[in-house]
């Protein structure tokens, strides 16, 4: 988007994501779903299993690591964001 003015200025609405951003992003992993008669379903993407085991988990954007880092300290990855939110999915703020 552009704001007319004294000066022109180019506002980008979804941020550049650099190679390598991935690693300081906290990213958004489906565990599992309910339909809408029936109860939970587990998927095979546990990050507490993935933190004990060793293994990696795939985060909405596409990302695949090993979880092993506090997710606290860093930004939400916005790719995630966006996915989640298109879906409808509520996100905690901060």
């Amino acid at each position: 988007m552009t704001i007319q003015g004294d000066t022109d200025v180019v506002v980008r609405t979804s941020p550049q994501v650099d190679e390598g951003d991935h690693e300081r992003f906290t990213h958004i992993v489906l565990e599992g779903y309910t339909p809408k008669d029936g109860d939970f379903v587990a998927l095979e993407n546990s990050v507490v299993g993935a933190m004990i085991n060793a293994t990696p988990v795939r985060a909405l954007c596409g990302k695949v690591w090993v979880p092993g880092r506090d997710p606290q300290k860093y930004p939400l990855c916005p790719t995630c964001k966006e996915i989640a939110t298109s879906l409808g999915w509520s996100l905690p703020e901060g």
